[in-house]
C-alpha cells in the first residue's frame, strides 16, 4: 500500500517544513508515501470563502484517481487514539487497498462536491489546528502507526 496525503499550497513557515519533512523522510522505510502539493488559488483574495472551496475542490477531484480509497481530515471526523490509527492503517493494508490517500483542505474546508464524492472523514483531535500545523500532524500520526505495526520504540504507551 502506498499513502499519499493531498494539501492545497506549500506550507509557509520554515520550522513547519522541517517538521513536515523529517516525518516524510522516515514513512518510507515502512511503506511509498507521497504528499502532493496542489498550487494556491490565483486572485484568491477577490473570492468569497465558498468560491475559494469550490475552486480548491476541483483542484482536489482533479487530482485523485478512482484508485484511491479517500478519508478527508474534518473536524466532524471519526476520532482515533494512536494505536487505534495504526490498527486503522493496518486494516487498509490487509484490505489490499493500493493508494490509501488523506486529504487536507484550504483555510475554509471543503466543497459540498469534495464532502459528496469522499464521505469517509477522520478528526485529529477535537480542537482545531491550521490546516498549515494539520500537515506536521499527520505525517506524524502516520509515522507513530507504522511504528506502532514494527512494534519500535518510537511510541510510548
Amino acid at each position: 500500500m502506498k499513502i499519499k496525503v493531498v494539501l492545497i499550497g506549500k506550507t509557509d513557515e520554515k520550522w513547519l517544513l522541517e517538521a513536515i519533512e523529517k516525518y516524510s523522510q522516515r514513512i518510507p522505510r515502512y511503506l511509498p508515501f507521497e504528499m502532493l502539493v496542489l498550487p494556491d488559488l490565483k486572485n484568491s483574495k477577490s473570492m468569497s470563502f465558498d468560491q475559494q472551496k469550490i475552486e480548491e475542490g476541483k483542484l482536489i477531484l482533479n487530482n485523485i484517481y478512482s484508485s484511491e480509497k479517500v478519508f478527508l481530515l474534518d473536524e466532524n471526523g471519526k476520532e482515533f487514539k494512536s494505536m487505534e490509527f495504526a490498527t486503522f492503517l493496518q486494516k487498509e493494508m490487509n484490505a489490499g487497498i493500493k493508494i490509501l490517500t488523506f486529504v487536507i483542505g484550504g483555510p475554509y474546508g471543503f466543497s459540498s462536491e469534495v464532502y459528496e464524492k469522499f464521505p469517509q472523514k477522520i478528526s485529529l483531535s477535537k480542537m482545531t489546528f491550521s490546516h498549515q500545523m494539520i500537515r506536521v500532524i499527520i505525517t506524524e500520526q502516520i509515522y507513530r502507526a507504522l511504528s506502532i505495526l514494527k512494534n519500535e520504540p518510537y511510541h510510548h504507551q
